[in-house]
């Protein structure tokens, strides 16, 4: 059954105001809604396990040996290491800004229980959730290396200045500014070259952190040690010589660009003793730290879910409503020139009468009737 002239209108201007609506958000959506949802999730909880190189040296200082009576310093070499982050958001956060705390641990396996334990660090940070830099406030973060008669960790306010757990949303291929718990300043990180892991292309970015004297970062027992020449290793027998612990590193970061997730890691550290940072006495520490492949797998599985949501708002959902909305669009303006059309008056034709031309009118109330027949003159005669 035909559709009214007014039906006809009815849907055309729906058709016409949905297809509108839907180009709008199309337009919208990659502008707004994508703003929103490039930032760091507020749901991470992360964990990175990084066991050492063994193509690589790894070397620890054993303590035991510098408080012995007898001997110089033992370093034990072909040490197996293992690295393992704890990565959560906390308070305060919010649509703008979220507070990470990451406790980090490094473990001599080789050794048995809490003997093992070379280092723990509790590092926590309150960064912006787009850029991955660090917010304003002052202080921003702190850092826990040391606990108290109970066990408790004693947090130490310190400023952080640069990336650390994130690269921003969108990362360029550019040198940026990287914290380091250990220095507690930053130093450049460079951008090297664009490479893939597991096919996922990824940004490789290395740090190399020159000789830090740590005594002058934080003031322990561990980090200026005071003993016998002898027990260093060096000739002066029983002269005390004061050394501190120095610390140099060569950092590199493979990066999801789209997303900033640090997909592997890789660090390069050397720990050691010495009267001069230039030239090590004792090595304290020395090993390659490297992602694991499980952990390489579940950052690319972090870094894809996000990666598929910034394609659906950004690229995917923009396009199918963009598409639908044309479509409408252009039915409802078909729809509706068509139907005005079919509405066009027609001419009034006016039937012939029997002598030619058109006949008088024959609307209704004219008193001509299209069906009578025309009548026959008949002639009277006179005189009747």
């Amino acid at each position: 059954m035909a559709l009214s002239a007014g039906t006809r209108r009815t849907v055309a201007c729906v058709l016409v105001g949905l297809g509108a609506l839907l180009i709008v958000a199309a337009v919208l959506i990659p502008t707004y809604t994508l703003g929103q949802l490039a930032k760091t999730p507020l749901d991470l909880e992360i964990t990175t396990i990084a066991p050492n190189d063994a193509n690589a040296p790894s070397k620890v200082l054993d303590i035991k040996s510098l408080t012995s009576g007898t001997g110089a310093a033992k370093v034990n070499s072909n040490v197996r290491l293992i690295s393992q982050r704890y990565l959560t958001v906390e308070d305060p956060s919010d649509k703008t800004q979220m507070t990470i705390q990451a406790g980090q641990t490094l473990r001599n396996i080789d050794a048995q229980g809490d003997t093992g334990l070379l280092s723990a660090v509790i590092d926590r940070v309150t960064i912006n959730r787009k850029t991955g830099m660090p917010v304003d406030d002052d202080p921003n973060g702190s850092i826990a290396v040391n606990t108290d008669s109970n066990g408790n960790s004693i947090a130490d306010p310190v400023q952080h200045d640069g990336l650390q757990y994130r690269f921003p949303i969108g990362t360029d291929k550019k040198t940026y500014p990287y914290f380091d718990i250990n220095a507690r300043k930053s130093f450049d990180i460079d951008f090297v070259d664009q490479t893939e892991i597991n096919d996922l292309k990824v940004y490789h970015f290395q740090q190399k952190i020159p000789a830090t004297d740590l005594s002058k970062v934080v003031a322990t027992t561990s980090n200026q040690v005071s003993l016998p020449a002898s027990k260093w290793g060096i000739p002066g027998g029983d002269t005390p010589v004061t050394m501190d612990r120095f610390y140099t590193n060569t950092r590199d970061l493979w990066v999801e660009p789209q997303t900033g997730t640090i997909i592997k890691g890789s660090e390069q550290i050397h720990m050691y003793y010495a009267r001069n940072g230039a030239k090590p006495d004792v090595t304290a520490l020395q090993s390659t730290l490297v992602f694991d492949d499980n952990t390489v797998n579940s950052q690319i599985a972090i870094a894809k879910d996000n990666m598929d949501k910034l394609s659906l708002y950004g690229r995917t959902l923009p396009i199918i409503l963009g598409a639908v909305g044309v479509i409408l669009l252009i039915v409802g303006l078909v729809f509706g020139l068509r139907g005005n059309g079919s509405e066009k008056p027609g001419r009034l034709v006016r039937p012939k009468n029997p002598k030619g031309g058109e006949s008088a009118d024959p609307r209704p109330g004219s008193g001509f009737n299209v069906n009578d027949q025309p009548t026959t003159q008949i002639k009277l005669p006179r005189n009747t």
